[in-house]
């Protein structure tokens, strides 16, 4: 028996019954759940802390002891008679959690452990008892368990492959999978930031929560993704478009429906708000999809997806749900009527209850001490749907296509034929932090940009064909986004979400930004796909970490500081010079601060800024034009020739280049 267990040896004993429910069952409840047993974890809440994705509390996270300990894993019986409450295991110092069902109902996995609980292996325990069991697990520290997967096979959030939020110093997780005697760890997400909370859908998909983003605001980028439980068909299920909510998580597919039950919150708070039943058949954003919630009412918490305010005007939007009058999470769905949940009582404690389609909302048990969370039906289920492997782990690469790049919201004010190539971009993880920091919009440290905090590594291009195709091979396993140019390489419009792509797997997209509900035309054979996918043109060397000072400082040094130089009086009162400064140097500093550089309304009256960047932009698609070299005053007619000065080929590609990469430094 590992030492970390041997606290909670006292624990390991079979299921003792407990004290009777609270009269607060009522009708509705023994309706819904008579002779049910209903698995569940009394804990303290989690503290506050900075975020919803700061609850792992892992070794070596700056959060690591920030929660109360004490805890157990309980069971209410609702067979005949009057129901009573069995406890499985306790931990007077620890914190039990993540519990999830076997699907044949005799089993339970849970993480845990008494001084740093998910910093702790496995454990596993039979439902009416018996031994404590940790599972045969190499996944090293923070990993909260979640279940199994077709096969035997189970599904974890891990930090293995550690990184730290852009925005903060909280390590990340992301998916991983092994086998059931725990050989063949494998990352089934290839994220930037944090892929948690996952469970099985009747299909075989794992659905899960995910933050991430690529050139827009660190807030509202919080969406359900759903994933093969081979890491092959990352999808975007629901959100990822609009300022509130800032957090999604906890998601569950309703039986016997396509509904999803989720809970929906705030960027930094604790992984709690209201409950929503949503249906994508209605979209995959904002208010439509919203069926019934809890409360009923979240138009005052709730921003609509389509309503784009540049200005940044509605960033506290990420934390509206604060604002709620009562919390709730953990919804688990009894069926499209009925949902057991975890609810605020008074204070911060937590009750069982029992939410139904008409309003009503049941206690279904409350401790007098701890908090009750995680309630699940403890009985077996239907086994998902099984699901054909799509990688090839020999490979090192896989295939992306594009239908047509012209297909999708604001692509048709981009007139055919002027996309010539899509740029291949990839977004790295943040591996380092540092002090002091550099902070405007969100807290950088190491300082890496003006107000943005994606480090960027360009992998190249390939051409577009006539008819708006593509077809490219890309590296495995890499967070990318993609980029339209245009004849001269400027960038007509860009995503700000990454995608990824498993060792042999082909993805393909129907267009840029187009309605995820949408499909290639019956019949269409795009003319990229009637050949190989391409390689990609590497843009000047191998990727690198792209760097102001390598990349386009040069240029500068070359072509412009002869004139705007340093000294009393620069031409145009612009110094390009490349003399650093205690975070950036003199040339990126007047770039950004000799004009507005945010992004902002476009009226025919405004000037234009030096560079146009997005930096933190809003979370909704921006239009084509908008922002980057296209729209960059540096780069209007520059290669035209600038005081008798030519600068054309590679030198402005860099300068173009750089601006369309977000004015990275």
């Amino acid at each position: 028996m590992p030492r970390w267990w041997s606290p909670l040896l006292s624990a390991l004993f079979a299921a003792v019954a407990g004290p009777a429910l609270p009269a607060q069952a009522e009708a509705g409840v023994d309706s819904a759940l008579a002779g049910q047993r209903v698995l569940y974890v009394a804990r303290h809440q989690y503290r506050e802390d900075h975020h919803s994705t700061a609850t792992l509390f892992q070794n070596g996270e700056i959060n690591a002891g920030k929660f109360d300990g004490g805890s157990a894993l309980r069971v209410i019986d609702f067979g005949a008679g009057e129901p009573r409450v069995q406890t499985l295991l306790e931990s007077a110092e620890g914190v039990i959690r993540d519990p999830e069902v076997s699907f044949d109902g005799r089993r339970v996995v849970f993480s845990g452990g008494p001084r740093a609980p998910a910093a702790t292996p496995w454990g596993e325990r039979g439902p009416r008892g018996g031994a404590v069991s940790r599972l045969p697990s190499r996944a090293g520290v923070g990993a909260p368990a979640r279940g199994w997967l077709r096969g035997g096979g189970s599904f974890f959030s891990s930090p293995r492959d550690y990184s730290f939020g852009q925005c903060n110093r909280h390590i990340m997780a992301n998916l991983f999978r092994m086998d059931a005697d725990g050989a063949n760890i494998r990352r089934i997400g290839g994220n930037t930031l944090f892929e948690g909370h996952a469970h099985v859908m009747p299909d075989g998909r794992l659905l899960y929560d995910r933050w991430e983003y690529v050139d827009r605001h660190f807030g509202p980028s919080f969406g359900l993704w759903a994933t093969n439980p081979d890491g092959t068909g990352h999808e975007l299920i629901y959100g990822n478009n609009a300022w509130s909510p800032g957090m999604i998580a906890d998601a569950r597919v309703v039986p016997g429906s396509h509904w999803l039950v989720a809970t929906l919150g705030s960027c930094h708070d604790r992984p709690w708000g209201a409950i929503a039943i949503l249906d994508r058949s209605r979209g995959l954003d904002g208010t439509a999809p919203l069926r019934r919630s809890w409360p009923a009412d979240l138009s005052p918490y709730l921003d609509r997806a389509d309503v784009v305010d540049p200005d940044h005007g509605r960033s506290g939007r990420i934390d509206a749900f604060k604002g709620l009058p009562r919390k709730y999470e953990d919804p688990y769905p009894l069926s499209s009527r009925h949902i057991l949940c975890s609810r605020q009582l008074e204070g911060e404690r937590m009750g069982l209850f029992l939410l139904d389609v008409d309003g009503g909302e049941t206690l279904v048990h409350e401790e007098e001490v701890l908090g009750c969370y995680d309630p699940m039906l403890l009985a077996p289920r239907s086994q998902p749907a099984p699901v054909a492997e799509r990688h090839d782990l020999a490979a090192a690469e896989g295939s992306f296509y594009v239908a047509d790049v012209y297909r999708g919201v604001g692509m048709e004010a981009v007139p055919r034929g002027s996309v010539r190539r899509l740029r291949v971009v990839e977004a790295p993880v943040k591996t380092t932090w540092t002090h002091a920091a550099w902070g405007i919009d969100a807290t950088q440290a190491p300082a890496m940009n003006w107000n943005l905090t994606n480090n960027k590594r360009v992998l190249g291009s390939v051409p577009v064909e006539e008819d708006g195709s593509v077809y490219f091979r890309a590296p495995a396993d890499t967070f990318l986004y993609f980029q339209l140019l245009d004849e001269r390489g400027r960038m007509l419009q860009s995503m700000r979400s990454g995608t990824l792509v498993r060792p042999g797997e082909t993805v393909g997209c129907v267009g840029c930004h187009e309605p995820r509900q949408t499909t290639v035309p019956p019949g269409a054979r795009p003319l990229a796909m009637s050949r190989p996918p391409r390689r990609l043109e590497p843009w000047y060397g191998p990727p690198r970490d792209f760097n102001y000072l390598t990349e386009v400082q040069p240029v500068f040094d070359r072509n412009c500081v002869s004139c705007h130089g340093a000294g009393e009086d620069p031409s145009g009162g612009l110094d390009l010079s490349g003399d650093l400064g205690l975070v950036f140097n003199t040339s990126y500093l007047e770039l950004r601060t000799k004009s507005p550089a945010r992004w902002r309304p476009f009226g025919a009256d405004e000037p234009e800024p030096l560079v146009m960047a997005v930096d933190d932009g809003p979370p909704q698609v921006v239009p084509a034009y908008s922002w980057g070299s296209i729209r960059s005053w540096l780069a209007q007619g520059r290669g035209a020739g600038h005081e008798g000065v030519e600068v054309g080929g590679e030198d402005l590609d860099r300068v173009f280049t750089s601006f369309d990469v977000n004015a990275r430094y």
